[in-house]
């Protein structure tokens, strides 16, 4: 049965030594930043009264953590999780707890804004989960496919719960109560995941001065990861502008209160896609897996849009939220492994933070364009935005495709990295690992 494969199948994935641990503590961090958005916006909108400020302070939040988080992930590459993590964790709890204080006493709006924007060092727990997840099932490439599954439905599921529980807290308790049990999960949770040492992925070893130039430059020199973080912009619009949508839909509905469940649809099919995924063996390369992924996506984000159009009733825009959420995971999973595959381990969780600072990005620009044809145009004509979002992620996919292509050598998905990192010598220290070193060939000669 599918559900004695499911548990069957994860079980032998946490059989390693530490991976319960490192997930659970790195699932409160991540919990806590699907609260941040809804906790922040209930908060301002009851103590200032104001929605607009609401959505000026959490922008800015948005766009300067898009900005820092690679940077952060740079810093981990360099000196490791632990050494990174616990200093950010508790520096950016600080400008959090300014902005609370400063809510309660009143300070000038400029204030809200200016500690929103300090809150930029947040640790990119789930890109270092996988991260992990890589270093443990190094050989097992298999493995590294369903740890890669399970986190994006751990994603899924955060971003299921995150909203609802803010949501309670800031109604039940007080307004403060959201963003506070946020900031305390965050940082609690940061916390915990860097004590986890054992699994922590070690440095590369030293390597020549040649490549120390080169090690420090950008993952964006590799043309993959322009291309994926392009299409996870694209992909990044799809959530912001289905979630603003939804929520305006379920509005002129007479029921703005079933929009909680009508997104949660949306994660439950992508949540539930994810977990399956990850039983399936691959047999086709990253590449192709990834531009069928991209088209499943735009064409299951037809079923929205046609409800939405025909005035469907709640329970009908619901079957179709929930399909339409079913093809985002295997998309996300195929474009994280590629992320792992095109770059050397080196660079692992900066370039995984550069293609969740792109969806970051996405989800800002796509809910502000949904919001303004939520409010110009009939309900259901928002949900035209997601569908040509989904358009240009697989136009970008396919415009590019050639630069997704991984090396038949690293199956080992960095493995082969690992190995050279530290065999370079003047004459191939330049290329820093085998697979990236391969990899850059080929996007070059497509060039």
């Amino acid at each position: 049965m599918p559900s004695r494969a499911l548990l069957t199948s994860y079980r032998r994935l946490f059989a390693a030594p530490g991976a319960v641990a490192f997930t659970l503590t790195g699932l409160l961090g991540r919990l806590a930043l699907s609260m941040n958005g809804v906790a922040l916006v209930v908060l301002l909108s009851e103590r200032r009264g104001s929605y607009g400020l609401a959505g000026a302070v959490s922008a800015a939040g948005l766009v300067t953590g898009a900005i820092g988080m690679p940077l952060i992930g740079r810093l981990v590459d360099r000196y490791g999780q632990a050494r990174v993590t616990v200093p950010a964790a508790l520096y950016n709890a600080v400008p959090l707890a300014g902005l609370l204080l400063c809510v309660r006493l009143g300070a000038p709006d400029w204030t809200l804004l200016l500690c929103s924007a300090a809150c930029a060092a947040a640790p990119n727990l789930g890109g270092m989960a996988r991260s992990r997840w890589a270093h443990l099932h190094r050989d097992d490439p298999a493995a590294r496919h369903l740890a890669n599954s399970f986190e994006q439905a751990l994603d899924e599921l955060c971003f299921m719960a995150g909203p609802v529980l803010a949501m309670v807290l800031c109604t039940a308790l007080a307004p403060e109560a959201g963003l506070i049990t946020a900031g305390a999960l965050g940082t609690a949770g940061a916390l915990l995941f860097a004590a986890q040492r054992r699994t922590e992925p070690p440095l590369p070893p030293p390597v020549s001065a040649i490549s120390a130039g080169r090690r420090h430059g950008s993952p964006l020199r590799v043309p993959g990861l322009r291309v994926l973080v392009l299409t996870f912009l694209a992909t990044g619009m799809v959530f912001g502008a289905t979630e603003i949508t939804t929520v305006a839909y379920a509005d002129a509905l007479g029921h703005k209160a079933s929009a909680g469940l009508l997104l949660a649809l949306v994660a439950a099919g992508s949540c539930l896609a994810g977990l399956l995924f990850g039983l399936l063996t691959p047999r086709r390369a990253p590449g192709p897996r990834f531009l069928l992924g991209a088209t499943a996506m735009a064409a299951v984000l037809l079923l929205p849009l046609a409800a939405g159009l025909g005035g469907a009733g709640l329970g009908l825009l619901g079957v179709a939220l929930f399909a339409a959420g079913t093809a985002t995971a295997p998309t996300m999973v195929t474009g994280m492994t590629l992320v792992q595959e095109l770059l050397p381990q080196r660079q692992f969780n900066e370039g995984m933070a550069m293609a969740v600072s792109g969806i970051v990005v996405g989800i800002s620009a796509g809910a502000a364009l949904a919001g303004t044809v939520a409010e110009r145009a009939a309900p259901g004509t928002g949900y035209a935005l997601p569908a040509v979002a989904a358009g240009i992620a697989l136009l970008i996919a396919l415009a590019g495709r050639r630069h997704l292509a991984t090396p038949r050598t690293a199956t080992t998905g960095g493995a082969s990295d690992r190995a050279s990192d530290g065999a370079s010598d003047g004459a191939s220290g330049e290329a820093g690992s085998a697979a990236a070193d391969n990899s850059e060939r080929i996007v070059s000669a497509s060039l």
